[in-house]
């Protein structure tokens, strides 16, 4: 039976390291451009940018009370599952399963790209790179959940060193010459008026506070998840919004907002701006070490979806077996040789594009989820409630539920992969339950 049991081996160090990691990745290097082309207001920016971090904060007040009334691994699924049955709970597994699956893809291949700027000469083997990266982390992974926690918590405090330091550059160090003022970025809000603009933002800026909720996939392995839980979460998510703030606030000390409106890649033009050409590499590097520790926590707590679908017979049953250092190593294999299929047959790109419509509809599950299980199941033990409950949950659902409105709105075509994703689940939950 042990085979079949994950291991207590985990705390809040770790739960704070896997919500930085599973959260921060390139987004806020690269989104802050387009940010300012949609809104082109310091002010807007950064009330954007703070609002989605309410959100996300808000949201883990509320998870708080899922994760420690229902300690299992696979969160949003286990949730789903206990509230409205089986098929609910296997649509909301595969799809928040999924949507990582190419997220993890996608990071690898962009890995890929960075190895390739470092490196000229690895250019023509982009794919043998991202490909050798998530193979070489399964091997890692496969060690034990110790040695993977612990290398979590190294590449999260290195990745939020890596960034207050550029905060702190942004602010000591005066360029020679200012940033040059790029003319005609700003006629998106010109055209689309500012509250298009704001909801485009807000889509940019959500997409890189995903993760917030990531130490919940890991209650069943922690020592006291009562306790560490709420820690893990709450410092977690104040730190994410903290350095996003900061960042954001030191871009646009350097650039000015028609030259940050036409930048791809923020971060790295404000080095430039600073230290001259050649200096980006600076960020390139930073940016390398922000995908490595996604990666690692997508490879972490992904598989534990499928983990705990397969044990209550909604996935195939040899991604239960979990190896002596306590990882379930089968899981973790399928999930990577996932990513890799996206990667070979370049389908990454397009389903990373759909990963922001699966993530939400777990979001809303999980408040959903809440607010069903407070009226069936009412003297169910909770260690932690929701604060503000039932507004702030009810808040959060409706918030959601628009937020996922715009999605398909904004991305019709996208959409539709997502939207005939759910369509043809049921024949195939019929088919893995039999």
């Amino acid at each position: 039976m042990a085979k079949h049991q994950l291991k207590q081996l985990l705390g809040v160090g770790f739960g704070v390291a896997v919500t930085i990691g599973g959260t921060i990745g390139t987004g806020i290097l690269r989104k802050p451009g387009p940010v300012a082309q949609q809104i082109g207001d310091p002010v807007l920016i950064i009330a954007v940018w703070l609002a989605v971090g309410v959100y996300a904060l808000v949201g883990s007040l509320s998870v708080l009370e899922l994760g420690t009334m229902l300690p299992k691994a696979g969160a949003w699924y286990v949730y789903a599952r206990r509230a409205f049955g089986n098929y609910v709970g296997f649509v909301i597994g595969i799809s928040s399963w999924l949507g990582s699956v190419s997220a993890m893809a996608f990071g690898a291949a962009v890995m890929s790209e960075y190895v390739a700027i470092l490196a000229p000469a690895t250019t023509p083997y982009q794919k043998v790179i991202a490909i050798s990266v998530l193979l070489a982390f399964v091997a890692f992974h496969w060690i034990g959940v110790r040695v993977a926690s612990q290398a979590q918590e190294v590449m999260s405090l290195l990745k939020a060193v890596g960034l207050l330091a550029f905060v702190v550059v942004c602010f000591l160090f005066v360029p020679e010459t200012p940033a040059p003022v790029a003319a005609g970025t700003m006629q998106t809000v010109a055209e689309n008026g500012i509250w298009l603009g704001v909801l485009a933002a807000l889509q940019s800026v959500f997409y890189t506070y995903d993760g917030w909720h990531t130490a919940a996939y890991f209650t069943e392995e922690d020592v006291n998840p009562n306790r560490n839980l709420p820690r893990s979460m709450v410092t977690g998510v104040l730190l994410i919004i903290g350095i996003y703030i900061l960042v954001n606030v030191a871009i646009l000390y350097v650039l000015p907002i028609p030259t940050l409106a036409g930048s791809k890649l923020a971060a790295a033009d404000a080095v430039q701006v600073l230290f001259g050409p050649g200096s980006a590499q600076i960020v390139t590097f930073l940016l390398m070490i922000s995908i490595l520790g996604i990666i690692n926590a997508q490879l972490m707590f992904n598989p534990r979806v499928i983990f705990a679908m397969a044990r209550d017979g909604l996935f195939f049953r040899f991604a239960t077996h979990v190896n002596a250092g306590g990882t379930p190593g089968f899981a973790v294999l399928f999930t990577a040789l996932m990513s890799i299929a996206m990667i070979v047959s370049n389908t990454y790109s397009k389903l990373s594009d759909i990963a922001t419509f699966f993530f939400v509809i777990s979001y809303a599950s999980g408040f959903a989820s809440l607010i069903r299980l407070r009226q069936t199941e009412p003297d169910l033990l909770r260690p932690v409630r929701a604060w503000g409950y039932p507004f702030t949950t009810w808040t959060l659902l409706l918030a959601s539920l628009a937020f996922l409105a715009g999605v398909v709105i904004g991305d019709f075509s996208s959409s539709l992969y997502a939207i005939g994703f759910i369509a043809v689940s049921y024949p195939v939950y019929l088919m893995i339950r039999k």
